[in-house]
């Protein structure tokens, strides 16, 4: 799974229209145009071969994090930020391997969800975690008991994000 997967799937599951991605892209400090947004969304017609996964315009890790960061803005509103505290916030996706527990955790926040909350979403889309295994996925790479989140999981929760919202 890509970003421009992650992306496709995450705006089917909140029933997000092109304009109030543009919007929530502003939000993530990103300036795109609705083009963009409609290339990101749409794959590339190839004739040789279905499977190939290429998308008109590539989606990268500081692209999906601008729009994580502005879905939390869009769904919560702006956070004051305390004095000492640095005005930009540093992007939390290094490489290909955290990107799905930045998602998780960015899409907790947005829409202010609690563990069991995430665990009924999952457990929706038949993937059974125990409290622990979401902890470890949710923690901040690096601790002791980080766990990677695979694309399963994601791909899951995201599938029950949908049919949460969209029933």
């Amino acid at each position: 799974m890509n970003n421009n997967d992650r992306l496709v799937r995450l705006r089917y599951a909140l029933d997000i229209k092109d304009l109030d991605m543009v919007e929530i892209f502003k939000l993530g400090e990103m300036e795109i145009k609705i083009e963009d947004v409609q290339r990101m969304l749409l794959k590339a017609k190839n004739d040789e071969d279905s499977t190939v996964n290429e998308y008109l315009k590539k989606c990268d890790n500081r692209t999906l994090e601008a729009f994580l960061n502005g879905l939390i803005v869009y769904k919560r509103g702006r956070q004051e930020t305390r004095p000492g505290e640095p005005q930009k916030q540093e992007f939390m996706i290094k490489n290909e391997r955290n990107v799905n527990n930045v998602l998780l955790k960015k899409i907790k926040i947005a829409l202010t969800l609690t563990s069991e909350e995430m665990l009924d979403i999952l457990d929706e889309a038949g993937v059974h975690l125990s409290k622990n295994e979401l902890s470890a996925v949710l923690r901040k790479e690096g601790q002791r008991n980080y766990k990677e989140c695979g694309d399963r999981y994601a791909r899951n929760f995201l599938k029950g994000l949908a049919l949460k919202y969209r029933d």
